[in-house]
């Protein structure tokens, strides 16, 4: 077992290691054999107030740095996670259930974020702009925000961590990172020591390992920061939203989805299957953008559901250091129960069972559900497990309706033989990202991510990271002399 677990397991705060002060301990289980990996006394809504002093101190000094000098941080931090690969890999098998291929897809993507990292903290520009005023000139300059709240989730934690965490800094803030309690060290304190290695000055990063039973809103409604960037369910976004909002503070909000996939009636089939089973099965279906729905034209129906289901039936539900698993557990035992609900809910409103998976403690075997009544309310929420919907539709038009019938909109897919049809298919739908011929999970560094409707609000990566995490700041300079009527 990594000492990840062992030498990690304390809060980081104003770049020191230290116990918490809570009156309890976060204990930090294997999902998958319910091993004990780490326990961590929690931190206080005292140790929160420290960790945003620290980073309030220590930002003003470095923004002043020159981002040439900043980036060459995140340049060694990301040597580190090439040489700790296969340690972080280990971590992310064992905290979170991930299979070798999810952690191995995760690594990927966290390598790719911390190298647009290096280039954004070159990215801000200024403006000069014309002035209708004689002799003024009007500078625009981008600034840091100050102090970024962090706030990841359980089911990429590293790379959802590192996609907020990394920008920030590079950008010359001072973050406060928040993990969730399922993964305290691979979202949390594993990246607090990757920046510690990487040379990044003390203070400016700090992991505070707690839950809202301790500190309450303590997180969002502290004065020192200016953008919380929360990354979650939109139950929990809207209630970060509102309290940033009662507080003057922007949100940078990634939460859940219900995408579909969508097959048209001259799709290659046997590529729509391969497409539809990754969406909806990777990392056990607990991915924001996932297919939840895979919606098939009549024309193909038939043919494309008993692939599906013939190659649903190929999956290896089981321990996730098998290199040979593609399902492995689900976060926690409330997750399996409540994926266990949705399908008997959806047994006891109608739905045909093609594929029914048993479950054993949190592995959850994959299912495939058919002939839901078109009203249930379970096509239109998340589910957040390896459940798939298939749903029938008869033209476009229809299909374009059943996919917007919904309150989110993250990702989705059309599969089609004509490129343009596609293209106009997306066009269609109400979602912040849409993929012609391919699957519904995809995440690249420069593109904008993020959701409409229910599923967040703002948008990450590239040069949206700047609209994220800095602000702008008008000068102006009088060369002249102004005229005042008093």
């Amino acid at each position: 077992m990594s000492s990840y677990f062992t030498d990690l397991a304390q809060q980081y705060i104003d770049g020191e290691w230290r116990p918490g002060t809570g009156s309890w301990d976060i204990i930090d289980f294997n999902p998958y054999d319910n091993e004990k990996l780490a326990s961590v006394t929690i931190a206080t809504a005292d140790e929160v107030d420290a960790a945003y002093r620290a980073a309030e101190r220590a930002q003003k000094q470095w923004a002043a740095t020159n981002p040439y000098a900043r980036r060459a941080v995140f340049e060694k931090a990301l040597r580190l996670v090439e040489e700790r690969e296969e340690e972080i890999s280990e971590a992310i098998v064992a905290e979170l259930g991930g299979t070798r291929l999810k952690a191995a897809f995760e690594l990927h993507l966290a390598k790719e974020f911390l190298r647009e990292a290096v280039h954004l903290a070159l990215r801000p520009e200024g403006r000069i702009i014309p002035s209708p005023v004689d002799g003024k000139e009007n500078r625009v300059y981008r600034v840091p925000v100050g102090v970024v709240g962090v706030i990841s989730p359980f089911n990429f934690p590293f790379l959802l961590s590192l996609k907020s965490v990394a920008p920030a800094l590079a950008l010359g803030n001072g973050v406060v990172l928040k993990p969730h309690q399922n993964t305290p060290i691979v979202g949390g304190t594993l990246v607090a020591k990757l920046f510690e290695d990487a040379g990044l000055p003390g203070g400016l990063l700090n992991v505070v390992v707690t839950d809202i039973a301790e500190i309450g809103d303590a997180f969002i409604e502290h004065p020192v920061p200016k953008v919380i960037s929360f990354t979650g369910s939109d139950k929990v976004g809207r209630h970060v939203a509102t309290v940033c909002a009662a507080h003057f503070k922007r949100s940078v909000l990634e939460l859940g989805g219900n995408s579909a996939l969508v097959v048209l009636d001259d799709a290659d089939v046997d590529y729509a299957v391969d497409a539809a089973v990754f969406s909806r099965y990777v990392h056990q279906g607990q991915v924001c953008m996932a297919a939840n729905r895979v919606l098939v034209d009549r024309a193909v129906a038939d043919e494309f559901t008993e692939k599906f289901v013939a190659k649903v039936r190929t999956l290896k539900t089981g321990d996730p250091r098998d290199p040979s698993t593609v399902i492995g557990p689900v976060i926690n035992s409330s997750q399996a129960d409540a994926v266990s609900g949705v399908v008997d809910q959806a047994l006891a409103e109608g739905a045909t069972a093609l594929v029914h998976g048993t479950v054993t403690d949190n592995l959850v075997e994959p299912s495939v559900l058919t002939g839901l009544p078109a009203g249930s309310a379970l096509l239109r929420q998340e589910v957040f497990g390896p459940v798939a919907f298939l749903v029938p539709f008869d033209g476009e038009e229809e299909a374009v309706r059943l996919v917007n019938d919904t309150p989110y909109g993250l990702s989705g897919a059309v599969h089609t033989a004509d490129v343009e049809r596609g293209v106009n298919f997306a066009k269609r739908i109400d979602t912040g990202m849409f993929h012609v011929n391919d699957g519904t999970v995809h995440d690249e560094p420069i593109v904008p991510f993020g959701g409409e409707k229910h599923s967040g609000v703002g948008r990450l990566n590239g040069d949206t990271m700047l609209d994220a995490f800095t602000t702008q700041k008008w000068i102006s300079v009088q060369h002249g002399r102004s005229g005042f009527p008093f």
